[in-house]
């Protein structure tokens, strides 16, 4: 292969994998010098150049000129030096072109092996840059393979796959190979086995970018999600507020006959939505986060960030839900702890068990309120 040859498939390369070229050339000239000190010594200061506008592949070796010679390899002498240039001094660098049709096969070979790694880097970064951009988005996906509860989905638009373990799946749901699934983009890393990509269906963030698709008003800012708290194929509470006087936030999110709120309930598998008005006020925000249970009464601690609520006897089953689950979900969604009492605890003085949530120190997706006690109606 000619000089010229050689430069020609580098911009081959830079056009068809969209890798930079004066980078390849960087890798390369780090390539063939390590390649070239491995073949005549280590010790040589000596360093490969290579010219893309002149098409020039040149091997330089550098010595220090010196009165006495120790080590022949750094070092020259000055009468030598002055052979070569007679304005050499003692201390100049003297930099002399090497013969390059000694560079034997085997530098070459070990060359090329450091370049196709580097390029395999390369890409891998191109990757990583371009997929970083999905992050936090919702895409749609195609099932490659399911292995042991996990399931492979293949991302559009590249060779990477997409990673969805069992606990980012909504429960009861069941996927086979070649189903197109829609999935949220939770994480992307780069390990040394290559590009990661976490995806997720059982995350709050799938269940905002599925609000965000199907309500216009959310899109556009005039309805924002001040927060979710979900419980994966059970239920979830999503925390809506208007931005403007005249906006609906609650008819924008379920939209003519419920066809919008429908839409994101049959995707996450026929999970339940409780739509939450949020509000600045505590006391109502709190109540509010409790439906569809009705609330008769609010009482909060604000140093303590609890909060005592009294429900008519006959709902405190429906406040608290099966297994706690309202209230707890409750409890996530607006960040107070909240102890429900029934109405005639209060009204005789009597000693009953209490349900009392409150927020965990967790991550996100296991950031499941405690359960201190519950009462026998409650589940």
């Amino acid at each position: 292969m000619t000089n010229k040859d050689f430069f020609q498939a580098l911009e081959e390369l830079e056009t068809t994998k969209k890798i930079n070229s004066d980078q390849l050339i960087e890798t390369l000239e780090t390539a063939l010098t390590s390649a070239y000190k491995k073949m005549y010594g280590e010790a040589k200061s000596a360093e490969v150049k290579l010219n893309k506008e002149k098409s020039t592949i040149k091997i330089y070796s550098y010595k220090t000129v010196v009165e006495e010679v120790e080590n022949p390899d750094k070092e020259i002498s000055l009468d030598d030096a002055k052979k070569i240039k007679s304005t050499y001094k003692v201390g100049d660098i003297v930099a002399q072109e090497e013969n390059t049709k000694d560079f034997g096969r085997i530098a070459a070979q070990t060359a090329k092996q450091v370049v196709m790694q580097k390029l395999k880097e390369m890409e891998r970064q191109i990757a990583v840059d371009e997929l970083s951009e999905k992050e936090d988005e919702l895409l749609t996906t195609i099932v490659k393979r399911i292995e042991q509860g996990v399931v492979y989905v293949q991302i559009a638009g590249s060779h990477t796959e997409g990673v969805m373990l069992e606990t980012d799946q909504i429960p009861g749901e069941v996927f086979h190979v070649n189903d197109r699934v829609k999935v949220y983009v939770k994480k992307i890393k780069d390990s040394f086995r290559g590009v990661q990509i976490q995806v997720s269906r059982s995350n709050v963030g799938f269940l905002r970018k599925l609000f965000e698709i199907e309500v216009p008003e959310i899109e556009n800012g005039e309805v924002v999600i001040k927060n979710i708290a979900r419980d994966p194929g059970n239920r979830s509470k999503v925390a809506i507020m208007a931005t403007k006087p005249h906006i609906d936030a609650l008819g924008a999110c379920v939209g003519n006959r419920g066809q919008r709120i429908n839409t994101i309930m049959s995707e996450i598998n026929g999970e339940k939505i409780d739509l939450v008005p949020y509000s600045e006020d505590p006391l109502e925000y709190i109540a509010n986060a409790l439906s569809p249970a009705k609330v008769l009464s609010v009482e909060i601690n604000e140093s303590l960030k609890s909060s005592r609520v009294i429900v008519p006897d006959d709902k405190l089953s429906l406040a608290i839900g099966k297994g706690g689950q309202n209230v707890r979900l409750a409890a996530r969604l607006t960040g107070w702890k909240i102890d429900v009492k029934p109405q005639s605890s209060v009204e005789n003085n009597n000693e009953v068990k209490e349900v009392e949530y409150e927020l965990t120190d967790l991550g996100e997706d296991d950031n499941f309120a405690n359960l201190e006690d519950i009462n026998e109606d409650g589940e």
